[in-house]
């Protein structure tokens, strides 16, 4: 009886867990997906395929893998430099990913476990300051910073636009996720619990703050990438550094998860796992992607501890595609700042510190 009740309560943590991830991963696949001139849509097909595939065959059980903003510079770069070419910047994606399946057989994956304590410590905290730097514009209803610099400089003005109705959202928002009862969140995550309820109460009052927006519709078509003579070393070039890159983020990101959950993940098999997912997201037309950390450390924090909580990620995002993005259009993106800003402030390794 308690094996089953466990069982129980591990599906609906995964549940609960892909679920918010996955909604807090719409509105990133988007911004990357318009930040790297493949356009909106480019995003969300790199989001469902990599996050689905390297749920399933990667190395960390929790991992939420999707597009990152570095992996987005390097694949906006690769397609400038080939003239704006989808197929052929697709072949870089396709290197990148042949790059990582070859450092997961080569067993190269197992060097993560020469990084020092303090380096992975100094990695979560920076990535918890980032959160909380970018999440303060739109949690206040003003614009992001494209920077964590920028969003410090940008302050005072923002401080100066600030969107009343947003703030009510977002100050609700995090009375909710920092003072929900342990007992209901054992039940219902308080991530979606105010996202839930904060999304009701923005449309029920007809409060107008900034939202997630128009969500590109219908599945990709397919993409065969070529290069030419004139092309090859740069698609090369190119797709050694989206591999390398994607490798050493997903890997950090890796024992970011293993910090939080105390657990061990296999390092060979995740970088397999995520180069099978970007060799898939080439021929989709997909942007490429690594693990990305914040996806999940919320994953985590809303009960995600198994595989099917990227796969639940992935197949929200698919059902947005398919039809059902009229339900998330109209999130406020008040509310999903105050849920990351609690994300941000969580990961703060204040031991270490």
């Amino acid at each position: 009886m308690n094996a089953q009740a466990s069982a129980l309560g591990r599906l609906r943590g995964d549940f609960f867990g892909g679920l918010t991830a996955g909604i807090v991963a719409l509105p990133l696949a988007l911004a990357f997906g318009v930040a790297s001139g493949a356009g909106a849509a480019a995003g969300l097909y790199g989001a469902i395929v990599l996050g689905f595939v390297a749920a399933l065959l990667g190395g960390t059980r929790m991992q939420i893998s999707g597009p990152t903003g570095p992996m987005t510079v390097v694949f906006a770069s690769a397609l400038v430099a080939v003239g704006g070419d989808l197929a052929v910047a697709m072949a870089a994606v396709l290197v990148g990913g042949l790059v990582q399946i070859g450092l997961g057989v080569l067993r190269a994956g197992g060097l993560v476990r020469f990084i020092p304590y303090p380096v992975v410590s100094g990695f979560m905290s920076g990535i918890g300051v980032i959160i909380v730097l970018l999440q303060s514009a739109p949690l206040l209803g003003v614009a992001p910073a494209s920077s964590p610099l920028a969003a410090v400089l940008a302050l005072p003005g923002v401080l100066a636009k600030v969107n009343g109705e947003a703030l009510l959202l977002g100050g609700l928002t995090l009375l909710i996720v920092f003072r929900t009862p342990m007992a209901v969140s054992r039940i219902v995550p308080a991530p979606l619990v105010a996202l839930v309820a904060m999304s009701a109460l923005s449309v029920a009052a007809g409060l107008q703050v900034p939202v997630i927006g128009d969500i590109p519709a219908g599945l990709p078509e397919l993409v065969l990438p070529s290069f030419t003579l004139e092309t090859w070393t740069t698609v090369a070039l190119l797709g050694i550094t989206l591999g390398v890159l994607g490798s050493i983020d997903s890997l950090l990101t890796s024992l970011v998860a293993d910090s939080i959950t105390r657990t061990r993940h296999h390092s060979n098999r995740e970088l397999i796992g995520q180069g099978i997912g970007n060799l898939l997201c080439a021929f989709v037309g997909g942007l490429p992607g690594a693990g990305a950390t914040m996806r999940t450390v919320i994953n985590i924090k809303s009960g995600g501890r198994g595989r099917g909580s990227g796969v639940v990620h992935a197949l929200f995002l698919l059902a947005l595609l398919l039809g059902l993005g009229p339900l998330a259009e109209r999130i406020p993106l008040a509310v999903l700042a105050g849920i990351l800003i609690k994300v941000g402030v969580d990961i703060l390794d204040y031991r270490m510190l």
